[in-house]
């Protein structure tokens, strides 16, 4: 079955990330299209970048990078939860991407956002990321604002008109994870 994470985008104590992570997780499951996995990249451990090569070349040297690349390896898709941080992606979740390219080569992408605007301005951001590393973002997102969407501006608790944004989304991912998979198993018997 078609595997997609769902990448938490912050690392910060107290985080909302991990509420939307959680919740578009359950929304997931309901669907049974796939193979549904929460990422938490605060598991990881992982220090502003701190590898000597470029990581096209995958030439990997400390322990947290392999196991990190192992992990984002083992999906055909993913879905980034990102709250916007001075209109841009989270710090955390660039910093996280940056170390691998390969992994992600050939996948697809959903976005999930939150903040101020939605989120929109650090998923447009995440965008350009994800082009870099060849993957193949959807155009549907999920959109939540800090003020109708969470409760004190900490619990995640969304509006249902904004909970209905998340199953474009998905529903564009699973078809795209199936091309991108098509694309990958192309590419290999061309080489």
């Amino acid at each position: 079955m078609t595997k997609i994470a769902i990448v938490t985008g912050s690392t910060r104590p107290g985080r909302n990330n991990t509420g939307v992570a959680e919740w578009v997780l359950a929304q997931a499951q309901l669907r049974g299209d796939a193979d549904y996995e929460l990422v938490d990249i605060a598991d990881f451990n992982l220090p502003v970048l701190d590898e000597a090569y470029p990581a096209g070349y995958q030439n990997y040297q400390n322990d947290h990078t392999k196991v990190w690349a192992a992990k984002m390896n083992e999906f055909d898709g993913y879905i980034f939860i990102t709250g916007e941080y001075n209109h841009s992606v989270q710090p955390a979740l660039a910093n996280a991407i940056s170390y691998l390219n390969v992994e992600f080569n050939n996948k697809a992408a959903g976005m999930v956002g939150y903040g101020s605007a939605f989120g929109v301005r650090a998923m447009e951001h995440l965008r350009g990321i994800l082009s870099e590393l060849q993957v193949a973002h959807v155009q549907k997102t999920g959109m939540f604002s800090l003020f109708t969407d969470f409760e004190n501006f900490s619990t995640f608790k969304p509006t249902e008109l904004q909970a209905a944004s998340v199953a474009p989304m998905f529903d564009q991912l699973v078809a795209w994870t199936h091309a991108m998979k098509a694309v990958r198993e192309g590419a290999l018997t061309t080489v």
